[in-house]
């Protein structure tokens, strides 16, 4: 039997995009994906790593439908559609045997508790996973600016964003067969490049904040825990060159 091991990062902040949830279906909520990716956060979660968590909500939502929607309506709709997501993935960590809470920007006081910082914190120290949807509550701001926004307030060791790619690369990889990916790059030369690693406001967050990023492919889920014992997985991105 492997022996438990030792996180490297004792918290951690995770994103995770809606696409991510979807599997192969790319809309929607599909069950055994999510059961894989949370059987990955519940082995981080068993050798003692404070775990919280932000979605996002492409899988449902991806922003105004017409030209002539308005911009603020269509963010509450995508802040509603994280919403979803962030209960699925609590349904599914919570049937794996972990102690979850969801929390809100937006309150809504039937199904989640309102974020607050100390009570995030609190459940931290209690061992319970802690899944914020909604984004920062705000419209005009990606659920990656809230992820590094919340990143940022619970002072967590590392961001990690599990996307659908394997790490930073110069440019698409998805349209440049010469694309070079990065197994390290620091913040500023990404806010310099112009990278589309996460948007412009998460980025300066980061960089602000000394935040370390990794980067990586959540469909392989076992990065999420390898990358949180300290294995090389992804893109490392920091501020130190």
């Amino acid at each position: 039997m492997d022996q438990p091991q030792t996180p490297k990062y004792k918290r951690i902040l995770l994103k995770l995009s809606g696409e991510a949830l979807a599997g192969d279906k790319k809309t929607g909520l599909d069950t055994p994906t999510i059961e894989n990716i949370c059987k990955s956060i519940k082995k981080c979660y068993d050798i003692g790593t404070e775990i919280g968590i932000v979605v996002g909500g492409g899988n449902f939502w991806r922003g105004r439908t017409s030209k002539n929607m308005d911009k603020v309506r269509a963010d509450h709709i995508g802040m509603l559609a994280t919403t979803m997501n962030a209960l699925a993935v609590a349904d599914m960590l919570e049937n794996l045997g972990c102690e979850v809470r969801v929390q809100t920007a937006i309150e809504m006081k039937a199904i989640a508790e309102p974020y607050i910082r100390q009570r995030a914190l609190r459940h931290f120290e209690k061992g319970r996973i802690v899944i914020f949807g909604c984004g920062t509550g705000s419209p005009f701001f990606s659920t990656d600016s809230a992820a590094s926004l919340r990143a940022a307030e619970l002072e967590v060791d590392v961001l990690m964003k599990a996307t659908m790619t394997d790490g930073v690369y110069n440019k698409d990889p998805n349209r440049y067969d010469d694309a070079v990916k990065y197994d390290h790059i620091t913040h500023h030369d990404i806010l310099a490049a112009g990278l589309a690693v996460l948007d412009g406001t998460a980025a300066a967050m980061c960089c602000d904040n000394d935040i370390p990023l990794i980067v990586f492919d959540v469909r392989r889920p076992e990065n999420i825990y390898d990358a949180v014992i300290g294995k090389k997985v992804g893109t490392l991105v920091n501020n130190q060159n």
